[in-house]
């Protein structure tokens, strides 16, 4: 009994030895299959996620390129302020000159009216009073 119970214990040791045997040779295998299993499942959403992204960062763009070109109208119209005091003193004496027309034609009017023969203003004259 004694050689029985010492081949059972025999046949167990290597039994479990090579069980261990078994699942060391084979445990790479079942990592790499996690792995690629994680890989199928995962790689959708990140493909969602970076086809997101990069639409998010044409639309920033597009934003950032609407900012700059706002900017840069604002500093250019600050810059054309010299321009307005120039197109608004030339209005000024378009005005003045109109009024000093209108206000010679209504004088000539009146001259001739009130004249018998034609009046013609004298151009030297009517330069020097404005």
């Amino acid at each position: 009994m004694d050689d029985q119970e010492m081949q059972l214990k025999v046949r167990r040791v290597s039994d479990k030895f090579t069980e261990s045997m078994y699942v060391l040779a084979n445990e790479p295998s079942v990592a790499l299959y996690r792995l690629q299993e994680h890989v199928r499942r995962s790689l959708p959403e990140l493909v969602q996620h970076k086809t997101d992204m990069q639409s998010w960062e044409e639309q920033s763009q597009g934003a950032i390129y609407t900012v700059e070109y706002a900017c840069s109208a604002v500093k250019s119209m600050t810059n054309s302020s010299v321009y307005f005091t120039n197109i608004d003193s030339l209005l000024r004496q378009a005005i003045t000159m109109k009024e000093q027309i209108s206000n010679f034609h209504g004088r000539s009017q009146n001259d001739v009216t009130s004249s018998p023969g034609p009046s013609v203003p004298d151009p030297q004259n009517s330069t020097a009073s404005s």
